[in-house]
Order: structure tokens, then sequence, then C-alpha cells
């Protein structure tokens, strides 16, 4: 008689062995991710599956990029998937259009931008957000959609024309602006704007709204003599490096200065690197620029989320 495991005794070990799903969903706690949510049940009324279920399963379509009719078939076919987001073995997946509907509603609220802020408040409990600093920067996005020479054929009408510096023709879309904490380049802040909107129009604000940290930490197109002069205000180290012009050439002092700042303020690049690799950020999903703004700050919420879970791993090999 073959006295090997079962394939009983096989599912089971498969269904106790954790995943990288399951430790994220141990990495903080979701009761205030369920109570804010919870505000769309008292709006709309009761819903047809819970709302912390179906915000973790619009992860799961960040993280593995996934439409929302990807989305439903992994979900009846993902034993991962359903565990990450609570259902049961005979419980009924929500399909795509239930996804697409509750999306909307967090974009119709506003809620996802608060979502960032509750993850972000855990995550610089546990320790790992610690604002010592701010990297501000901004990258091109394409819109979901191009505009051509067919009146009838379909467009953004949020989305803009820009001409990139050393590349071809021009590019349609937008520019994802963020702020992010220097040591652990978790996401702060993210804002999409149209791609002919200039960085220097919303960093102000990325740097009001992480003025907890000390420094700030930015590339030569964010310096100007007003930023400056509100770092000063705000009491903020001005890491911002310096841009001469044909007046004003940069003197060795300051170039050595540039290039010291160019090498702590370029790992803000790995952020946009994963963003546009893993996350396929290279364009948007969908059109207008709600839409796009909710998918940048679902991008910049997942990827905390798994960046979180990396700085965990190396905490504990620090401490074995």
């Amino acid at each position: 008689m073959n006295s090997g495991p079962s394939f009983a005794d096989l599912e089971a070990r498969h269904r106790a062995r954790r995943t990288d799903l399951d430790r994220i969903a141990d990495l903080i706690g979701w009761g205030p991710i369920e109570y804010r949510l919870s505000k769309l049940v008292k709006r709309d009324g009761r819903p047809p599956y819970p709302p912390l279920l179906m915000f973790r399963a619009l992860l799961l379509g960040a993280w593995y990029d996934l439409s929302e009719r990807r989305l439903e078939e992994a979900l009846h076919d993902r034993a991962s998937f359903r565990r990450f987001c609570g259902l049961g073995a005979m419980d009924e997946a929500p399909d795509h259009s239930t996804l697409c509907t509750f999306r909307q509603r967090l974009i119709e609220r506003g809620l996802h931008d608060k979502l960032l802020g509750l993850i972000n408040a855990q995550l610089e409990a546990r320790g790992f957000l610690v604002k010592a600093g701010t990297m501000i920067d901004a990258t091109v996005v394409g819109a979901a959609v191009r505009p051509s020479g067919d009146a009838q054929a379909p467009s953004d009408p949020d989305a803009a024309f820009l001409k990139q510096q050393g590349k071809p023709g021009l590019t349609f879309g937008f520019k994802a602006h963020v702020a992010a904490d220097q040591h652990s380049l978790l996401v702060r802040e993210a804002r999409m704007t149209p791609a002919n909107v200039a960085e220097t129009l919303i960093a102000d604000d990325l740097i009001r709204a992480c003025a907890d940290a000390p420094a700030v930490y930015a590339d030569k197109a964010y310096d100007t003599h007003a930023r400056r002069a509100l770092m000063a205000q705000l009491g903020l180290a001005d890491f911002i490096m310096r841009r001469p012009n044909k007046h004003h050439p940069l003197t060795a002092e300051a170039t050595a200065r540039n290039i010291a700042i160019g090498r702590l303020r370029g790992r803000v690049e790995t952020i946009f690197a994963v963003f546009k690799q893993n996350y396929r950020l290279r364009r948007v999903r969908y059109v207008g620029l709600a839409k796009a703004q909710f998918q940048l700050t679902l991008t910049a919420i997942a990827f905390n989320l798994r960046r979180a879970m990396r700085l965990s791993d190396t905490r504990s090999l620090s401490l074995g």
C-alpha cells in the first residue's frame, strides 16, 4: 500500500503555506481601513460584498496588472487571492461589473487618498516610515488612448501633449508627481496632472504635505528662489540641486553639491521604475484625470505594502 501523502494532505499543506499575500494581510491592522470603507455602506446601502473584501481585490488587480474582467476570473481560480480577500471556499467572487462599480464609488468619494494616509500612518507606527527627509520628483505616464485624425476616435480630454527632452515626437498623457520618504522609499503623496503641468507647480503642495520631515531632496527642475524661501519658512533643510543660468554659472562648490544630492535623491527613480515595470504604469488604464489619479494612488498603496513587507524581511534578518 502506498503510504505517501494523500491528495487531501497535499492540498492542506498548500493551503497552510504562507504566501506574500498572507504576509501583507498580517502586516497592518485593517480595522481603520474597514471603518473608513464602511462609509460607502452607510451612503449607498448594504453592498453585495464587504467593502474591505472589494478593496483588497482592487489591490490584487494593481499587484498583478489585472483588469476587472481578469481579476474576476482570478478570484474564482486562485486560492491565495480568495484567502487574501476573505472569500470562503463556497463564496461567490464579485464579478467585473461589481468591482468596477466599487472602484467608481471610491473615486467619487475621494476615499482612495484617505486610505493611503491611513495605511501610511500604520507603516509609520511600525517604524517603516521614518520621515528623515522627503524626495520629490515626477514622471510622464501615457494616456489610455491617443487622439488621431479621426474625429470619432476615442481620446482623453484630461490628458495633454508634452515634448520630452531627448525623445522624438510628443507624449500624450499625464504626469505622476510623487513625494517619498527618503529613508524607506515609501510613497507619502502621489498627484496626477495632465502631462504639460510643470513639476514646479505641484512641488509646493507636496512639500507642505510632508513638512513633518526635516529635509527636501529634489533635482534642479525644482530650484526657485520662492521655493527656497518657502522651505526656510517651514524650517526645512534645502537639498534641492542648483540650476545654473547664463548670468550665474555653477561654482565648483555648487557642482559638487549637486553631485552629492543627486546620489541621494536619485533613489526616487527606483519608485518610478517599479511603477512602470512591475505595475505597468507606463500608461494609465482608464480615461479621465480622476480615474488616472485613482490608479496612481492605488499603485502607491500597493507599492508601499509590498515595500514594507520587504523592509520587514530586512529587519528580521538584522535581528536574527
